[in-house]
């Protein structure tokens, strides 16, 4: 197996992928790219024109495979490993892929918003965006409180894809949106920063978040 991610340690959707390689005890090369050099840009748009991380190359099968999602499904099939990331179980396959969806489009998209504002000249900040955002978020932990009371994980059952999305969108975003009242959300992130997937991916990430954008 010659497996590359090429990635950023402080990029959420690569978080959401690491914690997959290492659930799964899979080898890998990790390739860290510098957008703002311009080789290594160039590089990365070789394999994926966007220019988006993260992406997966894997020599064997002689693949290229950009999105988070996808790059888990793809191990999934490809390279199963010792946590099944995808149940073959349909019913709660579907209910898997639904909570991946769920943290990617109502967690995670908007506090990237937040954070994508915060780095902007304070000039060019959009206040509107930013409420929001947070009132996004702020809807979604509602949800998250109502689901997770009687679960450990987001499908219900076992640590899955689903948890791998959760656990970045929801770390970050309760650095740029705490949860407040939100407890039983709270509980869920204390959870997954005890997977040891997760806390060596913070461990990882650890020399680089003095570049997280303050307010």
């Amino acid at each position: 197996m010659s497996l590359t991610l090429y990635f950023h340690p402080l990029a959420s959707y690569c978080w959401k992928v690491l914690i997959a390689l290492y659930e799964s005890e899979l080898t890998f090369t990790g390739s860290s790219v510098n957008l703002a050099d311009a080789a290594e840009r160039a590089q990365l748009q070789q394999l994926w024109p966007p220019a988006k991380f993260p992406v997966l190359q894997d020599e064997r099968t002689a693949r290229v495979i950009p999105e988070s999602t996808i790059i888990i499904e793809y191990l999934a099939q490809t390279y199963p490993g010792r946590v099944p990331l995808v149940p073959k179980e349909p019913e709660l396959a579907l209910e898997t892929r639904l909570k991946d969806r769920f943290f990617d489009l109502y967690v995670h998209e908007p506090m990237q918003k937040i954070v994508f504002d915060r780095l902007r000249p304070a000039e060019r900040r959009d206040p509107e965006t930013v409420a929001q955002a947070k009132a996004a978020l702020e809807l979604a932990y509602g949800m998250i409180d109502r689901d997770m009371q009687t679960r450990s994980w987001a499908n219900g059952s076992d640590f899955s894809m689903a948890d791998c999305a959760a656990a970045p969108a929801l770390y970050y975003a309760n650095r740029v949106a705490p949860f407040g009242s939100h407890a039983v959300t709270a509980a869920y992130l204390e959870r997954l920063q005890q997977r040891p997937s997760f806390r060596r991916v913070l461990q990882e990430a650890e020399p680089y978040f003095h570049n997280f954008p303050s307010e």
